[in-house]
């Protein structure tokens, strides 16, 4: 009989387990800095990234520029409001990458989680953000 109960619990536990593994995927990923799964520009290693705190304040970095937004999470549905952006002079292709990217930025509209990857679609293409490893 107390056999059965433990086995019983420790089933109970590895399914709990197995159901956060998939709640954290569904969770949309705040508090971690997120970065644009692209490649470097020619004469640059800085890749564009994104920070949104729980309360939906957040830090945006472009391809030159950067600076605060705010995101709204509500279920699958996200709208990205950026703020004043910093003023860095850079190359003509950096500075047309950054109002693409501000762009398609606000056109996003839904979110999801492929792994630890986050999606955000929206025309003209979906962008996809891994954590920061360092």
């Amino acid at each position: 009989m107390r056999r059965s109960v433990v086995l019983a619990v420790l089933a109970a536990l590895m399914c709990g387990s197995g159901g956060l593994a998939v709640a954290d995927e569904q969770e949309f990923p705040f508090d971690r800095e997120l970065v644009l799964d692209a490649r470097p520009m020619n004469g640059s290693k800085r890749l564009p990234s994104l920070e949104v705190a729980a309360n939906g304040t957040a830090t945006i970095a472009l391809w030159c520029n950067g600076g605060p937004g705010q995101v709204v999470v509500a279920g699958e549905t996200v709208t990205i409001i950026p703020g004043p952006m910093s003023k860095e002079q850079c190359a003509p292709e950096r500075m047309r990458a950054d109002d693409d990217l501000l762009a398609a930025l606000t056109a996003v509209t839904t979110w999801h989680r492929e792994g630890d990857d986050l999606v955000l679609v929206g025309a003209p293409r979906p962008l996809r953000y891994r954590p920061m490893t360092n």
